[in-house]
């Protein structure tokens, strides 16, 4: 077993500032997408509970009953996003006009904070943190006059939180992610999620999602698993769909369906829940007895592959 060192070279880190803050408002019982939470400057996570209560039996202490765990934070900000204002009970009666003592809205947050040392300094990594279920309390805000010391109003909210399920777990309302510690392309993959890309709006993942994302094996090359109508098909129905499959979840793609003559043919598309399937959905019907050719461009995974250009011909009953 190797000797203890201490404050080896590199081994003083430290952990600083707060940025990239993504607000992500509750409806129902999912959450919206993501809005950047601009002028953002502290958020102070504040755990509470796990106390020890002791028992006692036979005149001596029996055991300790632990209490539930809280958890809290406090949010500091020179502004917040416009769609905070639900989650601060506002409301707005018409176009700028705002009206407060309304519901709240429960709402998640994510940010990062640095990790620094003392050879590389804050370009040492990251930690990328996740909230869930968080309500706000009311905040104030005091106004004062403009004098030769001017400063800005600092915002400031108090959050309690309700915990959500992990799956072979006790329920969070808090995930950290460290950058030095997971494998890049998968802390890529989350943050491509957590931020949106090109095609993909920014969305809030659940506990189960952020574990599939860190547990799966090294991913594998991308690919177009299947294609519904097949290459070359024949016969297919004017009014199907076209479904295609990938085998990794998929942020950008640039797809397009025309006749073999060059007129293009609008759609709508959808994924599900996955990234991995697309379905295609043309506004009107295919004609009778017309080839087809789907150009499949543009596709990269969660991952940062890519896929090189696919085209697929099929031809209408």
């Amino acid at each position: 077993m190797p000797k203890l060192l201490w404050d080896q070279d590199g081994q003083k880190l430290f952990e600083t500032g707060v940025s990239n803050g993504v607000l992500y408002v509750k409806n129902g019982t999912s959450y919206g997408n993501g809005v950047a939470w601009n002028g953002l400057t502290a958020v102070t996570e504040s755990p509470s509970g796990a106390e020890a209560n002791p028992l006692y039996a036979d005149n001596i202490k029996y055991l300790n009953l632990i209490s539930a765990e809280e958890f809290g934070a406090t949010i500091e900000a020179y502004t917040y996003p416009d769609e905070f204002g639900v989650c601060d009970g506002s409301a707005e009666l018409s176009p700028g006009v705002i009206i407060g003592q309304q519901g709240r809205k429960t709402f998640g947050l994510s940010y990062k904070t640095l990790l620094g040392n003392d050879a590389e300094g804050t370009s040492y990594g990251y930690k990328l943190h996740i909230i869930y279920g968080a309500l706000a309390a009311p905040s104030e805000k005091a106004y004062a006059t403009v004098n030769d010391s001017p400063e800005a109003i600092t915002f400031s909210w108090e959050l309690t939180t309700t915990p959500v399920n992990v799956t072979g777990l006790k329920p969070t309302a808090s995930i950290t992610i460290d950058s030095t510690k997971v494998p890049s392309a998968k802390l890529t993959a989350l943050e491509n999620v957590l931020y949106g890309t090109e095609s993909s709006a920014p969305r809030l993942p659940m506990p189960d999602e952020v574990a599939s994302i860190f547990a799966n094996p090294a991913p594998t090359a991308l690919a177009l698993s299947t294609s519904v109508p097949a290459a070359d098909a024949t016969g297919v129905a004017v009014a199907a769909n076209i479904v295609l499959t990938f085998n990794n979840a998929i942020v950008n793609e640039s797809v397009m369906l025309m006749t073999n003559a060059g007129v293009v043919v609008p759609f709508t598309k959808s994924w599900d829940s996955a990234k991995k399937v697309m379905t295609i959905d043309p506004t009107t019907n295919l004609s009778a007895s017309t080839t087809y050719l789907l150009y499949i461009g543009g596709v990269s995974d969660i991952y940062s592959q890519s896929l090189a250009t696919v085209v697929r011909k099929f031809t209408t009953a």
